[in-house]
């Protein structure tokens, strides 16, 4: 993949309005449809503006288009198990609206989206940052992408006494198995299309290879298709310029 900018793939903070229209100056006591009970909505910062995230108010909206299908031709499109990796996190719609109002908002943690970027301008989870899963080829095809994927993640490649060969000689082979300092990482949310797609649990599997702690990686199975379905605020990036 040619890349001619830094993180081309990588849109936070940029954000158009929301892709099913402006949201609604409502106060609160005029939400119906809430989050959940104790919350109606939050409000995201992208750095650009501030979006309100909350669930569609017309009780009579029905989706459209392609996440209104049933089936799709399995493989490639098999639905994933609830258990991604060892140690993952596996999350609904209430715990990414916390890690939003958490993580993200503390700058403590990052929404991944790990779909290709033709589906990412399609729509988008608010905040969110488009890291394809093909950055993470095993091939290494895509190591300048990687070294960048892994800096925005918090991450730094090990200093010179941490090259391999170094620590085996100290203290024995795969002493230090990794070449990457993840002692900075972020907590990261990542998602995809929804359970039947493998793109999200294929960016985890390979960024779990390469020594990045189970702990700080969620795994929003539901993606896309299940947060239309609850009619969430979704964004379109905007253009770059």
């Amino acid at each position: 993949m040619m890349m001619t900018n830094p993180l081309p793939w990588c849109s936070l903070a940029i954000f158009c309005s929301a892709a099913l229209g402006p949201i609604p100056a409502l106060a609160v006591e005029e939400i119906a449809v809430k989050i959940t009970e104790e919350i109606p909505y939050i409000t995201v910062n992208t750095g650009q503006e501030e979006i309100r995230v909350m669930r569609i108010q017309n009780e009579e909206h029905q989706l459209t288009g392609g996440f209104t299908k049933t089936s799709r031709k399995c493989p490639p499109f098999c639905f994933q198990p609830m258990q991604v990796a060892p140690g993952v996190t596996t999350v609904g719609e209430v715990e990414v609206i916390k890690f939003m109002d958490n993580q993200f908002r503390k700058g403590t943690g990052l929404i991944v989206d790990s779909r290709l970027s033709d589906w990412y301008q399609k729509g988008t989870i608010p905040g969110s940052v488009n890291v394809p899963f093909t950055i993470f080829d095993e091939s290494g095809e895509h190591s300048k992408d990687l070294a960048e994927a892994f800096k925005l993640f918090g991450v730094k490649p090990k200093s010179k006494t941490d090259e391999p060969g170094f620590w085996d000689k100290l203290f024995g082979k795969d002493a230090k198995p990794s070449n990457w300092d993840f002692s900075q990482a972020k907590d990261l949310l990542m998602f995809c299309n929804g359970p039947w797609c493998e793109q999200s649990p294929t960016a985890i599997k390979r960024i779990l290879s390469l020594g990045y702690p189970a702990k700080k990686i969620f795994y929003y199975r539901d993606g896309m298709q299940m947060w239309q379905l609850g009619g969430f605020t979704t964004v379109i990036p905007k253009p770059k310029s």
